[in-house]
């Protein structure tokens, strides 16, 4: 009877166990479901007509909304949710979608994200002057001379100083013609000031517009731009459109990784050149590859020679002489001593 009892007690305890276990497994296998819930990676758009949302898992589309209010024609569900719109958005508007998806376990996500529509007629500009120091109410700028016609919309400004991977600057939807100067100014520090993003070029006031070039400002009073730098231009694809490297000293080594990065890449996608007949393999510019900018001040900038092709390296820039800022003109071909 004993024995009985014991195995009998020792055959629950089995089952009790496998039970137990059984519905552990269950329950982590119902818990592990729910919490794998879709995660939201980027969205960009594709065409003049499409926009993509990019997800970790197939989802489907529970609701959409665009501020401002876009006509949707058609949208195709899965791990890329694909928008396709009735007319070609306005180039390089910026767009706030609202959108709840759902996956197959009912999971949801709502997010809400701005993006720019496609701009496919950006145009050939480049860097042209640069005021890296601050004298009130002088603000630091960067200058661009347009080679080809286009529309600046969603076009992006990065300077490694402020950030490698946020955009100092991201330029509104604005028709320019070949030719013109656009001068960006990195501070508002006056009343006055307008972005001149429409025909009249005279709309805006302060220090260093001018009344025939393009003015646009950076709200703000935070230093974006100093003698060691890095800026580049990139499109909606990340390609670099111009790029211009600065230091304040030649040496082998950049001090900061920011800019070392951004070195890096520049000699990857051949968006910064060493001099002429030097070899380009797998070349990274040092600080002595860079524009030399010890002298620079605010009224002695940093300006592209003019009458060299628009190549990106460093033979093709100097320090200007006292008082040779010219932002919005033609750059003064005196150069600093």
């Amino acid at each position: 009877m004993k024995k009985s009892y014991r195995f009998f007690c020792f055959l629950v305890l089995v089952l009790s166990t496998f039970a137990a276990c059984s519905t552990g497994e269950i329950l982590h296998q119902i818990l592990s479901t729910k919490a794998e819930v879709p995660v939201f990676l980027d969205a960009r758009p594709v065409s003049p007509t499409e926009i993509a949302f990019r997800f970790s898992q197939p989802v489907q589309v529970v609701s959409l909304n665009f501020d401002p209010a876009l006509e949707i024609e058609s949208v195709e569900e899965g791990e890329e949710v694909r928008i396709f719109f009735a007319e070609p958005l306005e180039e390089g508007k910026r767009v706030t979608a609202d959108i709840l998806v759902e996956d197959s376990a009912t999971n949801t996500l709502n997010v809400i994200v701005p993006f720019r529509t496609r701009n496919d007629r950006m145009p050939v500009l480049v860097f042209n002057e640069v005021r890296t120091e601050y004298s009130r109410p002088r603000s630091e700028f960067v200058e661009f001379l347009v080679l080809e016609p286009g529309n600046l919309g969603a076009m992006r400004l990065f300077i490694a100083g402020h950030s490698i991977s946020k955009p100092a600057y991201e330029f509104v939807p604005i028709e320019v013609r070949a030719g013109e100067y656009i001068t960006l100014h990195l501070r508002t520090v006056e009343d006055g000031t307008v972005d001149e993003t429409g025909t009249n070029l005279a709309l805006s006031g302060g220090a260093g517009a001018h009344d025939e070039a393009r003015d646009l400002w950076v709200p703000g009073t935070v230093k974006l731009v100093r003698r060691t730098d890095a800026l580049w231009l990139l499109d909606q694809d990340d390609r670099i459109i111009d790029a211009l490297l600065l230091s304040e000293n030649p040496g082998p080594v950049w001090a900061n990784q920011n800019i070392a990065a951004a070195a890096e890449l520049f000699g990857r996608e051949k968006a910064w050149l060493p001099p002429e007949g030097s070899a380009e393999d797998s070349w990274v510019p040092s600080p002595s590859d860079a524009v030399i900018s010890a002298g620079t001040t605010a009224t002695r900038t940093i300006n592209r020679d003019e009458s060299l092709p628009p190549a990106p390296r460093a033979g093709n820039w100097y320090v200007t002489a006292t008082s040779g800022n010219t932002p919005g003109r033609p750059n003064d071909p005196r150069r600093h001593n």
